[in-house]
């Protein structure tokens, strides 16, 4: 299981890098090069990109999430 995952909400622009095992959350310097480059720019243009993550959730808060209430 990987314990890094990079997260983008979809209307924004800025990425994250949630290190599950250290339990932080940071964000992440916009790339200029290479396959996250690759990634905004698909983004951009309104495309979502999943590799290796198979639920993914938006909720308006965390107590939302504990109680099974899902935005959409």
């Amino acid at each position: 299981m990987g314990g890094v995952i990079v997260i983008g909400v979809a209307g924004g622009k800025d990425l994250y890098v949630a290190d599950l095992d250290a339990g932080t959350i940071k964000p992440i310097t916009p790339p200029t090069t290479g396959a996250l480059q690759t990634v905004v720019d698909l983004r951009s243009a309104g495309a979502s990109v999943i590799k290796g993550v198979d639920v993914a959730i938006s909720v308006t808060s965390a107590e939302d999430a504990a109680h099974g209430r899902f935005d959409g």
